[in-house]
């Protein structure tokens, strides 16, 4: 055990919902006193950086309720139950984007807010593109226009607000610093 690990004296689940859970924790602390600590629990998420034949970024525009704005992302989705990240990052890049692609790296794993919540993000890299025909259709409460952007586009649209979230920026900053390792 870590000197900085809490013990878990009680857990208390509040909420159940579609997508998350919230329980709070009463817990020990490595001085001794007892505190208590809100945590949401998440399934974990994919998020896919798919990209162009021609090096242009798919990305995806949606409003986000929790914002009360629209803001343009990379493909993502929520981790079904038993689901491998792999399979849930092919299925969300065909249902939000309509494409299948050829080639399907994983470049890195991440949580989203630790202070708080444990979901966990999977980060790939989509290369081969191809439209698919039948491609799977967005879920039912889904609704996004399809973009296709250049980095220099993707990068104006960050110092806009235009791109506002983690995952987002975490993929426009990884291929900006690939393009200027290939200098």
């Amino acid at each position: 055990m870590s000197h900085l690990e809490e013990k878990t004296l009680h857990t208390e689940k509040v909420f159940t919902g579609k997508m998350i859970s919230l329980q709070v924790e009463d817990v020990e602390l490595p001085n001794g006193n007892v505190s208590k600590r809100e945590i949401i629990k998440h399934p974990g998420a994919v998020a896919i950086l798919a990209l162009t034949d021609d090096d242009k970024i798919v990305m995806v525009e949606q409003y986000r309720k929790a914002l009360e704005k629209t803001i343009i992302e990379i493909p993502a989705g929520k981790l079904e139950h038993g689901e491998a990240p792999e399979t849930c990052a092919k299925r969300e890049l065909e249902e939000e984007t309509g494409y299948a692609c050829k080639k399907m790296e994983w470049l890195i794993s991440f949580y989203t807010s630790p202070g708080f919540a444990d979901e966990i993000v999977h980060l790939y890299i989509a290369e081969g593109l191809e439209k698919k025909e039948n491609a799977a259709s967005l879920d039912e409460d889904e609704f996004v226009n399809l973009m296709e952007i250049t980095l220099e586009e993707a990068q104006a649209y960050l110092k806009e607000q235009r791109i506002y979230d983690a995952k987002t920026a975490y993929a426009v900053q990884f291929l900006q610093l690939q393009k200027a390792l290939k200098k």
